[in-house]
């Protein structure tokens, strides 16, 4: 693997982001510096580093972990993906051999761009797109690049005489065949591993190819010696070979693309793999560093439950890596819950936003706020939210690698006039008052959910999400589901939840995929044919377009989006039954202030739908006061520039309803709508009414 010289000087991660007691959490670290680095257990309430709040508190937690010192180990990684033989091939050729392959580039990076190599032979394309052989040193090359985004057929075959080489476009009205020759070489034998999309010497990888490769081969005098069928095992990490060795898939190319048979007769993968039977490499492709272990942190059976950071420290650097301690499954130590949401941090993970900006070092530097951005160092993958160089949508995330984003004092929006924060820092809005308000709690996460079903969290008599548990698996959701019908109490405080459908890897468990079909709102497209994971084959895309509205779990779903910024709630519940709900509150406005976009309700809202789940009996208690101005419909709401969904205007759709529902069998959902909430509670030390509603909720709940 090759070192860049931009690595940071310390950084790490942890093979699991939860954990219960009694399990063993194993944490890589790379850091560049001479002498050892030191390892610290604390446990985090606040993660907002904004002066004018709770600013970052931790508790020590030295009595479960102490403080301990290790070795020093740069860690390199590489980005790239391709597949390489799970073994060498012998060719001892009388008179031939021919590699061949099908391609659709997608990028041309006046770099070389391997196709199929094996031993001295590397069928590629050139500097400039054309298909290229090189052996032994000699280049030759059909001179004439092949169109993007176009399904072609290229071969060379080499002889002692000559060399052969072709490109031929599978569609008609694309440029006719292009065949050129050169003198042959005088040994043909060679005993290597082939690799596909990337060449690969010694523990290096290089010449990244960037689009869908489709049943390369190696012939030897005619006869086949290695061919790989890439429709066969989508959901694995191993192209399975016709002939010869297995391909392992390196750095998680993309699977269940459309190939080159695809005619759109079909868009689902599972029934008709043969028009799937192609995998699309780019050359940023990087999800599981795979560094190796440098400590272990075996939970003790008495810690408690709740989110906790290991933090590094070496030569004036440092680093913090949070993680998650659950209670001991079946055993609650709370009758309170609280979802942490791991797999939208983890498919967030490394967002690199287009409007970052330099400048807002200045309020990082000036907070002291996690200070590194991904937008300045891709290096390390970036999100399902960012592009592929090649302009594809990232479909895989994974937290086996560093993830900037998920640290505390890690700020969103550099310029907002409040604490610009998202998903994990924003999230301790809510932990620090629950402190504040000494309520007991244990943590789960979706990982828990997704593996153990209701059981992670029967027992419980309040389960309550924080602001933004946007990403589900149908395991996820069927948990919640049976929590609430099971007589559960479910609070949803936050917006933008329960969105879009995930699917996890079988191999790798860290490993997410999402496919952005239809409409939502998207950071891309998935490309036709390609709306079905490939990890299960499941329908991607929006929960809802998969027949699971949000309204059908908790009421309320997504309706409208704006810039980071929030509007007050009004009271529109008069009905005396849920004057505890507003206790104590006899202001007009709720919520005109906050840490969140300086009001309760914004950025991303959620209204009510009866016709798509909300429950004929749910209470709308508050409804925001949304300004005029700065929020648009969601596009899954909108038929046409006059029409929605909702019969009304936009405008009219366009607001955060906080409900109160009942279900049978005893189950109750509390819901706020605004992914911004949570933001107002510590505002002024946590004395306001945002938080004694929120109280009021609370103590009518727990009793």
């Amino acid at each position: 693997m090759t070192t860049n010289p931009q690595d940071l000087p310390l950084l790490g991660y942890v093979d699991r982001l939860s954990a219960r007691p009694g399990e063993t959490l194993a944490f890589k670290v790379s850091s560049t510096a001479a002498q050892p680095f030191t390892a610290r257990l604390v446990r985090s309430i606040s993660a907002d580093p904004n002066p004018e709040g709770a600013g970052i508190v931790e508790e020590d937690a030295c009595a479960f972990f102490a403080t301990q010192s290790f070795p020093s180990v740069h860690r390199p990684f590489a980005a790239g993906s391709y597949g390489i033989a799970k073994g060498e091939l012998r060719a001892d050729p009388e008179a031939s051999i021919t590699l061949s392959a099908t391609v659709y580039p997608t990028l041309i990076t006046g770099t070389v761009q391997t196709v199929l190599g094996f031993g001295p032979y590397d069928l590629r394309l050139d500097e400039t797109g054309a298909a290229s052989l090189c052996v032994e040193g000699r280049v030759i090359t059909t001179g004439q690049p092949l169109k993007l985004r176009k399904w072609a057929r290229i071969e060379a075959r080499v002889t002692k005489d000559a060399i052969i080489l072709e490109q031929h476009p599978l569609a008609a009205r694309d440029r006719a065949p292009c065949v050129v020759s050169g003198a042959g070489i005088g040994a043909l034998a060679t005993t290597a591993q082939p690799t596909v999309a990337a060449r690969h010497d010694g523990d290096t990888a290089s010449q990244h190819f960037n689009g869908k490769i489709e049943a390369p081969g190696i012939a030897v005098d005619d006869r086949i010696l290695a061919a790989w069928d890439f429709s066969k095992g989508i959901r694995t990490t191993t192209a399975e070979a016709i002939k010869g060795p297995d391909l392992g898939l390196v750095n998680f190319p993309a699977r269940a693309v459309t190939g080159s048979a695809w005619d759109g007769s079909e868009m689902n993968w599972t029934h008709k793999p043969a028009h799937y039977a192609a995998i699309h490499f780019h050359n940023d492709d990087i999800y599981d560093f795979g560094w190796d272990t440098d400590f272990t942190f075996t939970l003790p059976e008495d810690m408690p439950s709740g989110v906790y950071v290991m933090r590094l420290e070496c030569d004036g650097h440092a680093d913090a890596i949070p993680f998650f301690v659950c209670a001991p499954l079946g055993r609650p130590k709370a009758r309170l819950c609280v979802l942490i949401s791991t797999f939208t941090y983890t498919i967030y993970g490394n967002h690199a936003r287009p409007d970052y900006e330099p400048s807002w070092q200045d309020r990082i530097a000036e907070w002291d706020a996690y200070p590194y951005n991904p937008a300045e160092y891709p290096q390390y993958g970036l999100s399902t939210y960012n592009y592929h160089a090649d302009g594809s949508g990232i479909c895989h995330g994974s937290h086996h690698r560093p993830l900037f984003n998920l640290r505390p004092g890690y700020l969103t929006f550099g310029t907002t006039p409040c604490s610009g924060l998202r998903h994990f820092p924003a999230d301790s809005h809510l932990i620090s008052w629950l402190h504040a308000m000494g309520i007991d709690y244990d943590v789960i996460t979706d990982r828990e959910l997704h593996d153990d079903g209701v059981a992670a969290i029967s027992g419980y008599d309040v389960v309550t999400t924080a602001t933004h548990p946007e990403y589900h698996t149908a395991n996820t959701l069927n948990a919640l589901r049976d929590y609430r019908d099971g007589g559960g109490m479910l609070m949803y405080l936050g917006g933008n939840g329960f969105y879009w459908r995930i699917a996890v890897h079988d191999e790798n468990d860290s490993l997410l995929e999402i496919r952005r079909a239809e409409d939502g709102i998207r950071a891309w497209a998935a490309e036709p044919g390609e709306y079905y994971n490939a990890f299960d084959g499941g329908y991607g895309g929006l929960w809802r377009r998969n027949g699971r509205a949000p309204q059908d779990l908790v009421g309320i779903g997504f309706a409208a989006q704006g810039e980071f910024f929030g509007d007050p709630y009004c009271r529109v519940c008069t009905d005396p039954e849920y004057d505890w709900v507003f206790d104590g509150i006899d202001d007009e406005l709720i919520g005109d202030f906050g840490f969140s976009g300086n009001g309760a309700a914004g950025f991303e809202l959620d209204h009510m739908d009866h016709r798509i789940g909300t429950p004929d009996n749910a209470v709308l208690l508050a409804r925001s006061v949304t300004r005029d101005t700065g929020f648009m419909l969601v596009p899954e709401e909108q038929l046409t520039h006059l029409t929605n969904l909702t019969g009304g205007s936009a405008a009219d759709a366009m607001h955060a309803d906080m409900i109160y529902a009942e279900y049978p069998g005893g189950g109750r959902v509390f819901a706020t709508g605004s992914i911004t909430f949570c933001g107002s509670l510590p505002w002024n030390d946590y004395d306001n009414n945002v938080s004694r509603l929120l109280r009021n909720v609370m103590t009518h709940a727990l009793g």
